[in-house]
């Protein structure tokens, strides 16, 4: 390896990969230190004191989830005893076995309880017991009022003003919590929640070795859970009662020697049922869990130092290899070559979603530098059309104005009143610089085209105006937004009719939009027509004669005005009429926006 190859790698100041190689390096010292101070402070601490800090936290953890189940029964014993509508009134209601009130009584009782424990795997079964004699429960084992007498409910009796704890034997091992229903201070029955015993020894199952063993004692110094190891030689229960009566020191911990072997005993006592939770743990099981555990941090050690050393070199070469190859192509495109090798760089962490961005940004700028040249064009072609249709307005209006005249020299009224029309028409359309109108003017305009249309097709063609209020004919709209949907109106629905007919534009107020619908009486429109009319018009399809824009074109006006919300709908029943929906956001008129420009 060259002596320059080895300075790059170490220095950090002269490249990336001499600062991801030291970095790799140093976190790498860090972690063999620590791990070694860790276990050389492990070390120096006594088999005892490890076994009480495992053992402890063991019994601390069980005896907390344990609390946690418990604590929720109590509030589940807590929502039977106060509920009065369900339990006390059914407790107290004077219906008997077995009649119409009782069934409703068991049933009501029955979806109450099953409510309570759905879900709640760890409870067996739950149950409302009057000292009347009425029992009711949910889950199982079957439950019914010979338990009155019993001495578990003599112990319920005794010790349940706020929560009884019960250890059945017999059918079902379970733990009994209980509390008493009480109305007017006086005990009217108990309710009951079982414990499913299997969750007790789930939670107790916290052994740090296979041959510990685990008593959970009540405060009556009876047992309520017991875990034997697989060796012969345990402890006899009267000696697991004679430690748990000389421990007082919650928490306290000592080592005795229990019939000629040595164990550590630890007893905790819960604050929240006062049950006590003796471990044994044998002294000769620790010591070969604590050899074990050393001899595997030191294995453990040394893999990670070589592999970290491994890894520090793969990544910082190859990570150095991406940066150089994108900073070339970064080159490339300031030279001007926008046109670059695809897949140059193919790893997906930072540095290839860095290289997959620069890429996209290249097309875009190639996209734009290509968008720039057709708007060139196109602002070309438009200036030349411009030009082309530079025809004053001054001599349209003095044109039309002569035929008027000689119309109404000679007696003509419908060619006096087309071009009145035609005049009126195209003074606000080509007099008008403003985007916006309002809908009084827009309405105007779309008067004096249909005076103009009826003459086209010799036949009347009515156009009725309903406004739901007068204020809305100062809202502003979009200039020439009526006109086409009322040509599409007249050329495809009334036109093709043999009988008259008529456009209905009607202009009303929905929420905050103003709504404006077209509507005629013509033979209506297929889907297919519809669906070219809002998108094949306006890009190659048909277009207004009048206007050059189409349905889909007004649509596109609104849309790219007001947003996606708004815009026009078509719907049509083919021989009986078609009618444009246009959806706007009700605007009142400004005052910029009353500048005309006449001519």
């Amino acid at each position: 390896m060259k002596l320059s190859t080895l300075q790059r790698w170490i220095s950090p100041k002269r490249s990336i990969q001499g600062k991801i190689f030291i970095a790799f390096i140093a976190v790498t010292l860090v972690s063999i230190v620590s791990i070694t101070v860790i276990v050389y402070m492990s070390m120096r601490e006594t088999i005892t004191q490890n076994a009480i800090t495992s053992v402890s936290d063991s019994i601390r953890q069980a005896d907390e989830s344990l609390n946690m189940m418990l604590e929720e029964i109590d509030r589940l014993n807590t929502v039977v005893v106060t509920n009065k509508n369900t339990v006390i009134d059914t407790l107290l209601s004077p219906n008997e076995e077995i009649s119409y009130e009782w069934f409703q009584e068991q049933k009501r009782m029955d979806e109450f309880l099953s409510s309570l424990i759905d879900y709640k795997a760890y409870i067996s079964r739950i149950a409302v017991v009057g000292l009347n004699g009425k029992v009711f429960f949910s889950g199982g084992p079957w439950l019914d009022r010979t338990i009155l007498g019993t001495p578990m409910m003599n112990y319920m009796l005794q010790n349940g003003s706020r929560h009884a704890y019960f250890k059945q034997t017999g059918v079902s091992d379970a733990v009994t919590i209980g509390r008493e229903i009480r109305y007017n201070r006086a005990t009217i029955g108990f309710v009951m929640v079982d414990l499913n015993y299997e969750f007790i020894q789930k939670t107790y199952d916290v052994r740090p070795t296979t041959d510990s063993m685990i008593y959970v004692l009540d405060k009556g110094n009876q047992f309520v859970y017991e875990t034997r190891a697989t060796s012969s030689l345990t402890p006899s229960d009267q000696e697991i009662k004679k430690i748990n009566q000389q421990f007082t020191t919650n928490g306290e911990a000592v080592r005795r020697y229990i019939d000629g072997k040595e164990y550590i005993v630890v007893c905790r006592q819960s604050d929240y049922t006062g049950w006590s939770t003796i471990s044994l743990v044998p002294m000769d099981s620790l010591l070969t869990e604590s050899v074990k555990l050393r001899n595997l941090l030191a294995e453990v050690s040394i893999i990670v130092f070589v592999v970290v050393l491994i890894v520090s070199l793969q990544v910082s070469s190859r990570i150095t290899l991406n940066i150089r190859k994108l900073k070339s192509l970064m080159m490339l495109v300031k030279d001007g070559n926008l046109t670059l090798p695809q897949n140059e760089i193919k790893s997906e962490d930072e540095t290839g979603q860095l290289y997959h961005v620069f890429n996209g940004m290249v097309e875009e700028l190639k996209g734009l530098l290509e968008g720039i040249r057709l708007s060139e064009k196109e602002k070309r072609e438009a200036e030349l059309t411009a030009l082309q249709a530079q025809i004053h307005p001054h001599f349209l209006y003095n044109s039309l104005n002569t035929i008027k005249y000689l119309a109404k020299l000679n007696g003509v009224p419908n060619i006096e009143e087309v071009s009145g029309s035609l005049i009126e028409l195209m003074r606000s359309v080509l007099g008008n610089l403003n985007e916006f109108l309002t809908v009084r003017e827009e309405l105007a305009y779309v008067e004096h085209y249909v005076s103009i249309m009826k003459y086209r097709y010799m036949k009347p063609i009515r156009m009725i105006t309903e406004m739901e209020d007068d204020a809305l004919l100062e809202c502003q709209v979009l200039k020439l937004m009526l006109q086409p949907l009322v040509e599409n109106a007249i050329i495809h629905g009334i036109g093709p009719l043999k009988q008259d007919g008529f456009v209905l534009i009607r202009v009303y107020e929905e929420g905050n939009n103003l709504n404006i619908d077209v509507m005629d009486n013509g033979k209506g429109i297929t889907e297919e027509q519809r669906e070219y009319l809002l998108k094949g018009a306006g890009t190659n399809g048909e277009t207004s004669r009048f206007s050059g824009m189409g349905v889909r074109n007004v649509h596109e006006r609104i849309v790219r005005t007001y947003g996606d919300s708004y815009g026009v709908h078509l719907c049509s029943e083919p021989g009986l009429y078609t009618k444009a929906e246009i959806r706007l956001p009700k605007l009142e008129k400004s005052m910029e926006n009353t500048k005309r420009e006449v001519i």
